[in-house]
């Protein structure tokens, strides 16, 4: 409101700020419509190794600050330390998000938080907090899927209309499109998730985990010259990635021992190699649904050499990319708060007694409510 004063004062030239003319009642009208109709809702983001509260205010991401997990090389994560890292850390991510957003908690008009897929522990702790502010606030609840605020996050940063989405983290890999009020699973792995994939294999090579291990092998790929071939797993529509990493995880004690190869080839083989498999479930989704937009999502999606690979497919269907970097790939709770957005703007609230979580949450079991 400040800011509609402002403008009356220079519009109206009578130095008394005072509405005085009609232009400024008209302005001063509409700002403070505008602003009682805009809608703030804060997301809680808790379902792996990153802890993250955002804030979006009607497609605006006030803020999004997150912490992430970190083990030491060679290890990964268990659900119990890492609930215990983000019950450490939560309160002080949301005082940092409230902050960074210049707001307070009366200006928030729903909390969401992440009730699954994810890691039993960490997701239990996210949603108990969630579900403490939200009856401190005197807020509705919101209960969101983790894929789909990947997707919505993704739809919103990079303003693609109605696209094919690959969705590729360290949990999940799955090819999905929209249709009939529900995002349909047109293909996934049917073991473990390609991002879970890398990071066994930095394990394996003892790799850093800071920033991450997926970061780290993309960066040693790029030094890689020689091409290790490995199984090329695609099942229709489906992908498999266990056989891979065994196979490769036997190659690398053998190789790296004799010679053959450096762990930088490795790691390019390895990428070459899985990104391949996705590129190519993704294009045969394309076609099935004549889509000519690609969009990818999830930490892996943050991969410059994916999108490098999915960009050339794209182009020779004469298709457009759309990609985000990790601001919005990794998880973070800007995310869920822009689904939360588009779910509270559509009437749904998740009752306190309803507001539990659950490991496995598919992407088709939710009705999507908020597009034609």
């Amino acid at each position: 409101m400040a800011a509609a004063s402002s403008l009356a004062n220079q519009c109206c030239h009578l130095g008394q700020g005072q509405w005085s003319c009609v232009h400024c009642t008209l302005l001063f009208s509409f700002l403070k419509t505008f602003s009682a109709t805009m809608t703030v809702v804060i997301g809680f983001e808790g379902s792996a190794n990153k802890i993250g509260v955002g804030i979006i205010r009607d497609g605006e991401v006030l803020s999004n600050p997150r912490r992430t997990y970190i083990t030491p090389p060679g290890q990964g994560f268990m659900p119990s330390d890492t609930a215990r890292h983000h019950r450490a850390v939560i309160l002080t991510v949301l005082k940092e998000a409230l902050e960074q957003a210049g707001l307070k908690p009366a200006d928030i008009d729903c909390v969401a938080y992440t009730k699954g897929p994810g890691m039993g522990a960490p997701l239990v702790t996210v949603a108990l907090v969630a579900r403490t502010v939200a009856q401190l606030w005197g807020k509705p609840l919101l209960g969101v899927n983790h894929c789909i605020g990947h997707i919505e996050m993704g739809r919103l940063i990079t303003k693609a209309n109605n696209p094919t989405v690959l969705y590729v983290s360290g949990g999940n890999t799955q090819v999905i499109a929209y249709s009939e009020r529900r995002y349909r699973i047109f293909g996934e792995t049917i073991d473990i998730a390609v991002g879970n994939c890398l990071d066994r294999f930095a394990r394996v090579i003892k790799i850093s985990n800071d920033p991450s291990p997926g970061y780290n092998i993309e960066q040693m790929a790029k030094k890689g010259s020689q091409y290790v071939e490995l199984p090329y797993t695609v099942k229709g529509m489906d992908v498999s990635f266990s056989g891979i990493l065994s196979y490769i995880e036997e190659a690398a004690h053998k190789m790296l021992s004799s010679d053959q190869c450096t762990a930088e080839d490795l790691c390019f083989s390895l990428q070459e190699t899985v990104f391949s498999m996705l590129v190519e479930i993704t294009e045969r989704a394309m076609a099935h649904c004549g889509s000519q937009e690609v969009l990818i999502v999830g930490g892996v999606g943050c991969n410059l050499r994916l999108q490098e690979m999915m960009g050339v497919m794209c182009k020779e269907r004469g298709a457009k990319l759309f990609a985000t970097d990790e601001r919005f790939c990794i998880d973070n709770g800007a995310m869920i708060a822009q689904a939360g957005w588009e779910m509270f703007k559509s009437g749904q609230v998740t009752e306190l007694e309803d507001s539990w979580i659950t490991q496995r949450y598919r992407t088709d079991e939710v009705e999507v409510t908020w597009r034609d």
